[in-house]
């Protein structure tokens, strides 16, 4: 087999067999299935960068054909290279450069499939260290979404009062868990009847890393989701289920894709924004810091591993910020008069 040279600031790398497939055991030591999917996918990409810049065809799903126990120092920093150089289509049609935190994602999947090549034998421990050693991407970026103002949480749930199917009294009671727990749409989509406890107004979440929680839902959020339940005498089960476009609810859980297609409906229907089921928990944090909510509790009831994380949805930093600038002296308008 041909070592790999480098080509145009990249590795040439051809696909070789394996009798164990890096990627396939790399992906299936993932623990969430959103994970899998996510760094599979980064790989996938990482892939095909390598064969495009080394004048391949990368072909259909090209991390799992590519030889990752083959890589070195110096391929590992010709990726990082490519990585640096990749764009994505913007807003207005523009291509705008990856951000450093998606650039990074693809850094760690890297160095994540990179030690299962070594932990099957297939990488010694010092082509390991060395091929790992590339630094992350420095940067940051604002926080992306926006907040859900009550209004608009108003007239989601009037959109979904309009609706007498029920889908309308499932997404109200849906829209109602975001926007009072907080909860992650995977979160809110693996919900089952057992986790919610009526009487405490609870419902038991399990999150990232099977971490348990216990999240508290408001008494008007209690009441809508009360009135779903009711549509449905089943004591266990998935909380929320599909429901056909003839009305009749299916006994199978929704899916995430499904939670966010319930916010996309309802908001349009609304006339409002565009908005995703993490705008809900964007609102959630940044409501209870605005109520002067200690960061420790907040941290516990969205489970953030660290404070640093919740912190990011802190709105009061940059209102301060707002108040010094509306501080500065400036010309009132009938000072200025008309220009030109």
């Amino acid at each position: 087999m041909d070592d790999l040279q480098p080509v145009a600031g990249a590795p040439e790398v051809r696909p070789a067999p394996s009798t164990r497939n890096t990627f396939h055991v790399y992906v299936a030591s993932l623990e969430s299935p959103r994970s899998r999917r996510a760094m599979g996918a980064c790989l996938h990409r990482l892939a095909a960068m390598l064969h495009t810049a080394s004048g391949h065809e990368p072909g259909p799903a090209p991390g799992e054909r590519f030889a990752w126990e083959r890589m070195r120092a110096e391929h590992t920093a010709g990726l990082r290279a490519l990585i640096g150089r990749q764009t994505t289509q913007g807003p207005a049609g523009e291509q705008v450069p990856w951000s450093p935190s998606y650039r990074n994602l693809h850094l760690s999947a890297l160095r994540g499939v990179l030690r299962t090549a070594w932990r099957l034998g297939e990488m010694s421990t010092d082509d390991y260290q060395r091929a790992r050693a590339v630094a992350n991407f420095r940067g940051t970026r604002l926080p992306a979404g926006r907040s859900v103002h009550a209004a608009e949480f108003t007239a989601l749930l009037r959109a979904c009062a309009a609706d007498r199917s029920p889908a309308g009294t499932r997404d109200a009671a849906l829209l109602a868990v975001l926007y009072t727990t907080g909860a992650r749409r995977a979160e809110v989509a693996a919900l089952r009847r057992e986790d919610y406890d009526p009487g405490e107004r609870s419902l038991r979440i399990s999150g990232k890393g099977d971490k348990q929680r216990l999240e508290y839902v408001h008494e008007g959020a209690a009441a809508l989701l009360g009135a779903w339940l009711a549509a449905d005498d089943r004591p266990s089960g998935p909380l929320f289920k599909p429901v056909h476009r003839s009305g009749a609810v299916q006994h199978r859980p929704m899916t995430d894709a499904a939670v966010r297609n319930a916010v996309v409906k309802r908001r349009r229907q609304a006339a409002l924004p565009p908005m995703t089921p993490h705008d809900f928990r964007r609102t959630f944090i940044g409501d209870l810091l605005d109520q002067g909510v200690d960061l420790s509790t907040v941290q516990q009831l969205v489970g953030h591993a660290s404070p640093a994380t919740t912190a990011r949805y802190d709105r009061r930093p940059e209102r301060r910020r707002r108040g010094a600038v509306d501080r500065l002296p400036f010309p009132a308008p009938e000072d200025i008069g008309e220009s030109g």
